[in-house]
């Protein structure tokens, strides 16, 4: 009886050896997780007090750092800045801006990207000019905006839309063309039709390479839009920056580049988390670092 009983434990032994295993596994993701986070944290906090001893100090080397604001100068401008109604609106219309422009892009850099890669036609047709218009600056057309259309906040969507445009366009374009071709003919095969195709295998497989477009045209449209606001605009974090330079209120200087890093920080993490998601199919192979 008793060597019956050693015999019926064992199992349960064996089979809580491998729970222990994965629980061991998963706190130990989880302390690389949040150590990681921290010499994140910690890199900032260095390059902050970096900032704060060179500017302090006057010192003058290669770059004149005696000239530029402290740490200390720079936060108590952004606590004067967010106590007034002037930011919230500046940060308002820059946002409205942005996620327009963006929206359009994404919307029409996507649709553009498969059919430039899909169909023959249409990539002799208007590929040669998309080539020809995708090296240009955006902001070398605020001039043409200037003069296209009867305000400049329509213009200044209109530059940020082609920032945007370009990138998420050719990284669509790229993204189908490779796609391989079995892919096709499996769907083909069954009956599939060149929507089924469309809809089962150049969408669906082509979402690495267009939100990789997405995060690269987040960015560039936070550029051209912000160089946009201090040409041409009236309102928005950018032109309130130049406004502040005018001035020689470098303190507010720094307090709109701040800004204008966290908001493209905070968009472009929230394109790459929707990408995240949308292909949570995908294998991830540094997932613990996220």
């Amino acid at each position: 009886m008793i060597a019956t009983t050693a015999v019926a434990a064992r199992p349960a032994s064996s089979a809580a050896a491998p729970a222990r295993a994965v629980g061991a596994a998963g706190s130990g993701a989880g302390r690389t997780v949040w150590r990681s986070r921290l010499v994140r944290a910690l890199s900032v906090l260095v390059a902050v007090g970096f900032w704060q001893f060179l500017t302090a100090s006057h010192l003058r080397l290669w770059v004149r750092f005696d000239t530029l604001p402290t740490v200390t100068q720079i936060v108590r401008a952004f606590q004067h800045q967010l106590g007034t109604d002037t930011y919230y609106l500046d940060l308002g219309q820059s946002l409205v801006r942005i996620l327009t422009g963006f929206g359009l892009a994404a919307g029409a850099g996507v649709a553009s990207g498969v059919a430039l890669g899909r169909s023959r036609w249409i990539a002799d047709t208007l590929g040669p000019l998309t080539e020809l218009a995708r090296p240009i600056p955006a902001i070398a057309i605020v001039p043409v905006a200037i003069l296209l259309f009867p305000d400049d906040e329509t213009g200044i969507v209109f530059i940020t839309f082609l920032a945007a445009y370009f990138p998420v366009m050719v990284a669509t374009r790229h993204a189908v063309r490779a796609l391989p071709v079995i892919w096709e003919e499996s769907v083909r095969t069954q009956g599939g039709t060149r929507w089924d195709v469309l809809w089962r295998v150049v969408l669906p497989g082509s979402l690495p390479g267009v939100f990789g477009g997405l995060s690269t045209g987040i960015g560039v449209a936070w550029i051209c839009v912000v160089s946009a606001e201090m040409i041409s605009g009236r309102l928005g974090v950018g032109y309130r920056t130049w406004q502040a330079y005018t001035i020689v209120d470098y303190p507010g200087v720094f307090v709109g580049i701040i800004t204008i890093g966290v908001l493209g920080y905070t968009t472009s993490a929230a394109v790459e988390l929707l990408g995240r998601r949308v292909t949570h199919w995908l294998p991830r192979g540094e997932e613990s670092v996220k």
